[in-house]
């Protein structure tokens, strides 16, 4: 019963999330990436504590380290992009002549 319940759960977040994510307009993408940054680092602390727990299966702590290695390459990497795109916001200086 748990896991039918976490199925459909999952089902239907990723069906919503798609469905919401693209419907964004392109200039509110550097807020929802920062938004999808916050989650992936929650994503990396349950993860963290999840597979630290003392008496947890190795399934449960190989798909922990999967997740944390997964959650901080997102994480890293959207941060990187929104610096990148914000970059693209700030004024220019002239050239030197």
């Amino acid at each position: 019963m748990n896991y039918e319940f976490g199925l459909y759960v999952f089902m239907l977040s990723a069906f919503l999330g798609f469905e919401l994510i693209r419907k964004v307009s392109p200039l509110l993408h550097t807020p929802l990436m920062s938004l999808t940054n916050a989650i992936a680092a929650i994503s990396v602390v349950g993860a963290i504590m999840i597979s630290g727990e003392k008496e947890v299966s190795t399934l449960s702590r190989v798909l922990g380290f999967i997740a944390i290695v997964s959650s901080t390459t997102n994480l890293v990497s959207g941060y990187m992009i929104t610096d990148r795109m914000l970059k693209m916001f700030k004024k220019r200086e002239p050239a030197a002549k």
